[in-house]
This record gives C-alpha cells, sequence and structure tokens, in this order.
C-alpha cells in the first residue's frame, strides 16, 4: 500500500507534456487566425532590446532586465507575437521565483522580486508595499508573469485570454508551480475586465511601489491562481474538447483561459 501511495504521488508530480501541448496548441491556432504567429525566447538580453524599440510600451520592469535581476537558465522566458509584417504585436514575460523559505509580500517588500541585489541597484528611498493578504500565503515555487503589451490595434480582440492562456500552458510544463501570481493594474478592476484577462483571484494592495530611478509608481492588484487550478485548467482541455471550432472561439472557449 505505501508503494502504491508513492507511485500515485509521483505520478500526480509528473506534468504530461502531451496534454500542456494540445492546450497551448488551442490557443496558438487561435492567435494565428487574428494574425498573430507566436514564439518563445529565453535570452533577455534580446527581449529587452525588443520591448525597447517599442514606441508605446513602458520600460521593460527591473524584474526582466538582466542589468537588474539576471535570470537563469531555466527560470524565466519571454513571449513575442508578430504580425503579417513581422512587426511586434505583443509581447509579455515569466520568471521563476524560488519562495521556499520565504512568501511573494516578503519578496516584493525587500525588494528582491526586482532586483537581484537590491543594496547594489535601489535608490534609497525605493519601496514597496504589499497588503494583499493572500500574498503572506503565496510560497514554493512561484512563476511570476508580467510586463504584458499588446498593441493598440489588437486590442478587443480576446488576445489577452489568448496570452495569459499560452503562458500558464508554458509555465505548467516547464515549472508546475505551487502559484501562479501576477501585479495588475487597478483600471482592470474599475473597468470589469479582469476576468478577460484571465485572473480567476484579486485582491487589492498586491504592491504599492515606487523605484525612483525607474521612474515607476504603482498601485496594484495581486492576482493568482493556485497549482491545482492551475492544472484543472489546462487537463480540462484533455477531457472536455472545446465545442466550438477554433476559427469560431465562443464564449465558453474564452474562459478557459480564466
Amino acid at each position: 500500500m505505501a508503494q502504491q501511495d508513492r507511485t500515485s504521488a509521483a505520478m500526480k508530480s509528473v506534468v504530461n507534456i502531451l496534454n500542456v501541448s494540445r492546450f497551448i496548441r488551442i490557443y496558438d491556432d487561435l492567435a494565428a487566425q487574428k494574425g498573430i504567429k507566436l514564439s518563445v525566447g529565453f535570452d533577455f538580453d534580446k527581449y529587452v532590446t525588443i520591448t525597447s524599440a517599442l514606441p508605446t510600451k513602458k520600460r521593460t520592469y527591473p524584474n526582466f532586465r538582466p542589468d537588474r535581476s539576471p535570470i537563469k537558465p531555466g527560470q524565466g522566458y519571454w513571449m513575442i507575437g508578430l504580425d503579417k509584417h513581422n512587426d511586434v504585436a505583443l509581447v509579455e514575460a515569466a520568471r521563476l521565483y524560488d519562495l521556499q523559505d520565504s512568501n511573494f509580500a516578503s519578496n516584493l517588500e525587500s525588494l528582491r522580486a526586482f532586483y537581484a541585489d537590491p543594496a547594489m541597484h535601489a535608490h534609497p528611498q525605493d519601496r514597496c508595499r504589499c497588503t494583499a493578504p493572500t500574498a503572506r500565503e503565496i510560497t514554493g515555487k512561484v512563476a511570476y508573469h508580467g510586463d504584458f503589451w499588446l498593441r493598440k490595434d489588437f486590442r478587443g480582440q480576446g488576445m489577452p485570454e489568448i496570452m495569459a492562456a499560452v503562458l500558464r500552458g508554458i509555465s505548467f510544463a516547464m515549472w508546475k508551480p505551487d502559484f501562479v501570481v501576477g501585479l495588475a493594474e487597478r483600471w482592470l478592476l474599475s473597468k470589469g475586465v479582469l476576468a478577460q484577462y484571465g485572473h480567476a483571484h484579486y485582491e487589492e494592495g498586491g504592491s504599492v511601489l515606487h523605484l525612483v530611478e525607474e521612474n515607476i509608481m504603482d498601485d496594484d492588484l495581486l492576482v493568482w491562481l493556485t497549482s491545482e487550478e492551475l492544472q484543472r485548467l489546462v487537463y480540462h482541455h484533455e477531457k472536455n474538447e472545446l465545442s466550438a471550432s477554433p476559427r469560431d472561439p465562443s464564449p465558453s472557449a474564452e474562459r478557459q483561459a480564466i
């Protein structure tokens, strides 16, 4: 019986890559039908070069900049979408925080979420306050998704759901994290569109942030998914195929990104 329990536990810890690939393929096809070709990269120097050339995008946060917070191989990736002219239509990035002995709130407030060495890189007046209660319960392997940018002419077409779903599938396959988290601008709540960006849970007070030299002043919501919710999201497509064709996504298909 003990051996069976160990075997069962081991099976639960293994990611079914075929299931994940089927899940990602659905949303990759949806992006392609909207005229966007998605690809993934791991070189963050290249990512910063790409994002720095986007005229309407804010500067990439130090979380994803090697000059302030280098990301070890296998602990981060980014996604880019190109239109039919090979111009950049979207970007987003993800990284893994090892918070086995800490939590997401402490990671923010210590500024280690933004700088590999806050003592070296942070301005003396840099501050971050996190009052969202759940942030102190978010520990272990934490996948952080951020630096979201979508070109104006592709907005209003369901692309945030597609982007969220693809990143969650990749993060699940790479890391099987205990949590997937993000920091969402408050206007998403005031406009009632949090669900459209795939955020299952949210709390206010996620990050009141001031980074002086970065010219950043934010008051963001904490958004998150648990490991169990992420697994159900990805594996749902194996048990219940989408009733709508990827060429004509229905509202139920859109909700799979939540």
